[in-house]
């Protein structure tokens, strides 16, 4: 594939030329275009390739790419300009990062540094997906799946201001129902950790109706037996959300 000839000189083929995967189009959408803007690959006040080649190169449909501009011009990263001169503009300046998560609940000495970012990424791969299949292969109680079912519908109906405490309770609900005393604390620990890092990024209401999806599709393979997809659709779902912490904290 060519590189159109209205990319800036200095951008690396690299950063657009890997397609996403599909499961999280958005996220990592979102993603490589922060990547683009905080390396300075396109530097302040210059203007973004065109959506038909930005999409082409990403591999993403034009409508998942203005979803993702639209979401990082509501963030303050980049400004729409009309007329003839107009087209996506990276914002001067571009805003700077929070130094820490302003979670009331959030671990003190919590630095948003690489290092600690990919820690708590890392740990919460390797948690969530097995407490997903683990509550997937017991035989539950009635009570264990209405409480997975309440937990699934207040997330979904969750606002803004709530949604994060209601995904929260929803996540460590799946960790509780892997039938290990243990793993819960773990679970929580490491969640509190996430949402402090998730306070210093904005909510995206695409990245919101996006993960109610996968919810969903989460718990109806947990209440169905089946451990595979459940592991699999959190897997999914943490790296989308993996994706948008590493797009914007790195």
């Amino acid at each position: 594939m060519s590189i159109p000839s209205d990319l800036p000189p200095a951008l690396p083929a690299a950063l657009l030329l890997r397609t996403v995967r599909a499961g999280n189009a958005f996220e990592e959408c979102v993603e490589k275009l922060l990547q683009t803007i905080r390396l300075g690959v396109v530097p302040p006040g210059d203007r973004l390739p065109p959506e038909r080649d930005l999409a082409a190169l990403m591999g993403v449909s034009r409508d998942t790419l203005r979803e993702a501009i639209a979401s990082l011009a509501e963030a303050g990263y980049l400004q729409s300009r009309r007329g003839r001169y107009g087209g996506t503009f990276v914002s001067d300046p571009v805003p700077t990062r929070q130094p820490r998560g302003g979670s009331p609940d959030a671990p003190p000495g919590l630095e948003l540094d690489a290092a600690a970012l990919d820690d708590v990424l890392r740990l919460r791969e390797i948690l969530e997906p097995g407490a997903a299949r683990l509550a997937a292969g017991r035989s539950l109680s009635a009570a264990e799946r209405e409480s997975l079912w309440q937990a699934l519908r207040e997330t979904a109906a969750a606002g803004a201001s709530d949604y994060r405490r209601l995904d929260s309770r929803l996540h460590l609900v799946i960790a509780e129902l892997a039938g290990s005393p243990s793993l819960l604390p773990i679970v929580a620990e490491n969640r509190m950790r996430v949402n402090a890092l998730l306070d210093a990024i904005p909510l995206l209401d695409r990245n919101i109706a996006h993960s109610n999806q996968q919810h969903e599709s989460l718990v109806g393979a947990i209440l169905t037996g089946n451990g595979d997809d459940a592991a699999r659709v959190m897997s999914e779902h943490l790296a989308g959300s993996a994706a948008l912490l590493r797009g914007f904290l790195s």
